[in-house]
């Protein structure tokens, strides 16, 4: 079986423009995520896909793979797919690109064990800080007991009138696909609660596809402002000089 992991790099983001090449400890960021994604045992091959020159340059010349991908996706999920077009695999594991402190072992814990069955799985971890529980920026997943996702909303959600015995669950930037879930959902219109909340994965549950979510102990930190970015740096140089 043959499973690669995708790190999608885009140069223009709204909110922090180059925000793969920012500097972590004198290395790129998109280096740090890479190096941990390499660690991953159960992957066969590691790939950047990126659209922009900028990052494809540096990635070479820390001798990275790396593929280039069109410039006007609309997600992230889209990039994946035209990865598929272009590297056949059996499963594509993608990792976020904004998280440099991810865990290995997190994404092993991700890779279901029977990939013929899988159309999508992905990550989630408990949220403990009632900051992040309430930031919108922050993906609520609802999963059943089984792990099977039932609704994936920014807001908090459930909402705990029968018992305060209950953990809400976050998005980790860890996703498996299939071919024919990227197939899917790039030929498939956006639903209207995709619209509403600006969730991609909510197309696959508008048109009843089933998404399962493993969860895992992670403390990762997706930096998605320069504020992010240095609480990142920091951890690192204190790993650094241990």
């Amino acid at each position: 079986m043959k499973i690669i992991g995708v790190i999608p790099a885009r140069y223009q983001s709204s909110r922090f423009p180059g925000k793969p090449l920012a500097d972590i400890c004198g290395k790129p960021m998109i280096w740090w995520v890479y190096q941990q994604v390499c660690k991953v045992s159960e992957l066969t091959e590691v790939y950047v896909a990126t659209d922009d020159t900028r990052i494809k340059e540096v990635c070479e010349s820390y001798g990275m793979n790396v593929v280039m991908t069109r410039n006007d996706h609309p997600d992230h999920i889209a990039r994946i797919q035209e990865v598929s077009d272009k590297i056949a695999a059996d499963l594509y594991v993608c990792i976020n690109g904004d998280e440099p402190l991810i865990s290995p072992q997190c994404i092993s814990q991700a890779i279901p064990n029977n990939i013929n069955e899988v159309f999508f799985s992905g990550a989630v971890r408990k949220l403990t800080d009632p900051v992040e529980t309430i930031d919108p920026a922050n993906i609520k997943v609802v999963i059943s007991d089984t792990g099977r996702c039932l609704y994936i909303s920014r807001t908090p959600v459930p909402f705990p009138k029968g018992t305060l015995l209950f953990s809400y669950h976050k998005y980790v930037g860890i996703e498996c696909f299939s071919k024919t879930a990227l197939n899917f959902f790039v030929n498939t219109p956006m639903g209207s609660l995709e619209k509403v909340e600006d969730i991609d994965h909510l197309r696959f549950l508008e048109h009843g596809k089933e998404l399962n979510f493993t969860l895992v102990d992670s403390e990762s930190i997706s930096v998605d402002t320069p504020k992010d970015l240095e609480k990142v740096r920091t951890i690192i140089q204190q790993k650094e000089q241990r």
